[in-house]
């Protein structure tokens, strides 16, 4: 903490924001760099999802249920009902692609919720500089979830309609034309307008989930760098006020981002099972 304090507020968000990496980065974009922390976070978080509703299912009992076994018969009939009301074709990977997508993505947001420095404090006593806990924090974590849902959308739009059904649907609508010669003339006009939409839904999916979760976390590290130039000033009455209102304001924001990182997951499942329905239907 005492190093923390000799920070100024910018060099300490800016350490809060360093990845631990397995290397420097040679350009803006590097496929030879991998986040450790991002990678070690998500899978753990994998883990105890999946295990955690693995042993759930595996002690289920038929009388009266546990706490525990009530909260997650809760989030999967939830979950079920929400594929129900927007899929309405037969799949059976859906439901169970839904009900992982929203308790991995809330998981990763939940990381927000953590104290600022606990994790980071922890991990600089055994050696390790740099540390970042929220993998929804990290464009690529988000868009690896993305682009697998957009893989999805691409394989069931081609499994569903066939190959020159799901070629029709990207050139021969919105316009159409009964004179073949005008339907083709019209083709790279409808091409241009059906691909726009199709390669935006992975970069909106990926990138409303990455700045909502970024967002919050700047302002934990605001009201942690607050909090750090408050208490180098004990001394005075602005130091003690300068913690106490750290204290209200993160409050305040750690209730309020509870709601934000539910939505969110919430978010990424429902746009997730309407684009695979979208991807089921013929037009």
């Amino acid at each position: 903490m005492a190093a923390e304090q000799a920070l100024t507020a910018n060099e300490y968000i800016r350490h809060h924001l360093t990845f631990l990496s397995s290397g420097a980065p040679k350009g803006v974009v590097d496929f030879s760099i991998i986040n450790l922390d991002s990678v070690f976070f998500s899978v753990l978080l994998a883990v105890l999802f999946g295990g955690t509703f693995y042993l759930v299912a595996r002690r289920a009992t038929a009388g009266i249920p546990g706490k525990f076994q009530n909260f997650v018969e809760l989030v999967v009939e939830q979950v079920d009902g929400q594929v129900k009301d927007t899929f309405h074709g037969t799949n059976k990977l859906i439901a169970p692609l839904a009900l992982t997508i929203f308790c991995w993505v809330f998981l990763f947001n939940a990381m927000d919720v953590l104290p600022v420095d606990l994790l980071p404090d922890l991990a600089r006593g055994v050696g390790i500089e740099h540390l970042k806990v929220v993998p929804s924090t990290d464009l690529n974590v988000t868009f690896a979830m993305s682009l697998t849902v957009f893989a999805l959308i691409i394989y069931y739009s081609i499994k569903m309609k066939g190959l020159g059904g799901f070629l029709g649907e990207l050139t021969l609508q919105p316009f159409t034309a009964r004179n073949p010669i005008v339907k083709v003339l019209l083709v790279p006009a409808n091409l241009l307008l059906e691909i726009v939409p199709l390669l935006a839904r992975p970069i909106s999916l990926a990138l409303r989930l990455y700045g909502n979760l970024f967002a919050g976390e700047m302002i934990f590290m605001l009201l942690a760098a607050l909090s750090l130039q408050g208490f180098s000033e004990l001394s005075s009455v602005g130091g003690w006020l300068a913690v106490f209102a750290q204290f209200v304001l993160g409050l305040v924001w750690a209730i309020f981002h509870l709601l934000v990182i539910t939505l969110q997951a919430f978010i990424f499942m429902v746009l997730t099972v309407v684009y695979l329905a979208m991807a089921h239907e013929h037009h």
